[in-house]
């Protein structure tokens, strides 16, 4: 191949990147979900909303319902929103509100609103009110991991969902198609934690404000059709010729699980000289550390997997364990230098457990620093100094 070849393919590489990059984008801004609509046209099939954490997605899959995840109105104009709700609160229920009231998410034929936060199953309640005639179902899940309880718990809770949504028009839920769907998230998430590993190992390759886009991109997707854009970008990132190794500081990002940040934030941090090594953006693709078995019961290995695979949290019981831990030993395992509280204003789950991580990343000698953003932010000037003064620090005196 001559060189003026191998420079055609290296640009038609970068474009194809670049294409892939802008698709996941547009669907992630595209408030109206017209990814879901031209679906449900195609399709005729139920298109059920849901905050992406703790969801069992396999199950919606198994009945013919396509899950999309709603994680607020980012930098919407709040007009009616913020008369349903005080002002000392997260962003995130008054942009779904406004979202809904204006008809962005009329294609939703139902709502599911996962155990987060008191904000959260408020925001369920307030749903049923103003949307009478919609599925909304507020999703407990158990904090008691003993099969005997919340196992017991957890099984009913999903052959109620399955039964509610079958009395809705979805599909009966059926062993067989159930096992079939569970092999399919689990391919996905195997293809998210290999995008993880190779962000960890060449985080120049995997800029973290692209994967944010395919990840949420994901929430909006047929399982099927971003598992294949998984592996576009996995291939096209891995090949890119211009993606260089540059001097910067390896951070962890930690506590925008559910309310998430907007793009130019993560831009920021990474033009402030940080590498985003680990994070817990979007936890609904990795909220399981591993496979789901896919034979026997398929119920009950959803369950099983709950219990026994899930991964940690500030939504979830830790028991006996210590908080921060779980973190420490993620710094460590990602090689990160350092560790960014990045959590929305007023979110009681992150903002709440951050003074016991903290401690926990102390006692082992963890430089880190923390703000606090909202989904509508647009200033990013303080952070970036802020951020670019923390990866400085790390680069000139941290034993690392």
């Amino acid at each position: 191949m001559s060189e003026a070849e191998a420079d055609r393919r290296a640009a038609g590489g970068a474009e194809g990147l670049q294409a892939l990059v802008d698709r996941a984008g547009a669907i992630v801004h595209d408030t109206r979900l017209g990814t879901a609509r031209a679906w449900k046209d195609r399709t005729g099939g139920m298109v059920i909303g849901y905050l992406p954490i703790a969801v069992p997605r396999e199950v919606l899959h198994a009945q013919g319902v396509l899950p999309v995840g709603i994680v607020g109105g980012g930098e919407i104009e709040i007009i009616r929103g913020d008369a349903y709700y005080q002002s000392y609160i997260c962003h995130i229920p008054r942009s779904t509100i406004e979202l809904g009231l204006n008809g962005s998410l009329d294609v939703l034929d139902g709502m599911l609103f996962p155990s987060i936060c008191d904000v959260i199953r408020n925001l369920s309640g307030m749903w049923t009110m103003l949307f009478p005639r919609a599925f909304v179902r507020y999703l407990d899940v158990p904090q008691d991991f003993d099969p005997a309880r919340g196992g017991v718990f957890y099984r009913d809770a999903i052959e109620s969902l399955g039964r509610d949504l079958e009395a809705r028009g979805a599909r009966p839920l059926d062993p067989a198609t159930l096992r079939r769907s569970i092999a399919l998230y689990n391919e996905n998430r195997r293809l998210v934690r290999d995008l993880y590993d190779l962000r960890r190992a060449r985080p120049w390759t995997v800029p973290t404000h692209e994967l944010y886009l395919v990840l949420r991109a994901g929430l909006v997707l047929p399982v099927e059709e971003h598992t294949t854009m998984l592996r576009d970008y996995r291939r096209l990132a891995a090949s890119d010729p211009g993606r260089r190794p540059m001097d910067q500081a390896r951070v962890v990002l930690i506590g925008s699980f559910c309310e998430q940040p907007p793009l130019g934030l993560i831009k920021t941090l990474e033009r402030s000289g940080c590498y985003i090594v680990d994070d817990d953006l979007i936890p609904v693709h990795r909220d399981l550390r591993g496979d789901v078995p896919e034979d026997g019961d398929p119920i009950g290995n959803l369950v099983q997997a709950f219990l026994r695979d899930g991964a940690p949290g500030p939504t979830r019981y830790i028991g006996d364990d210590v908080k921060g831990r779980d973190l420490v030993e993620r710094v460590r395992a990602s090689g990160a230098e350092g560790v960014i509280f990045c959590a929305p204003s007023f979110c009681d789950p992150a903002l709440l457990d951050q003074p016991m991580t903290a401690r926990a990343i102390d006692a082992a000698g963890i430089p880190w620093t923390a703000f606090k953003y909202s989904e509508n932010s647009g200033q990013f000037q303080v952070i970036r100094e802020q951020a670019g003064t923390f990866a400085d620090s790390i680069k000139l005196w941290s034993p690392a």
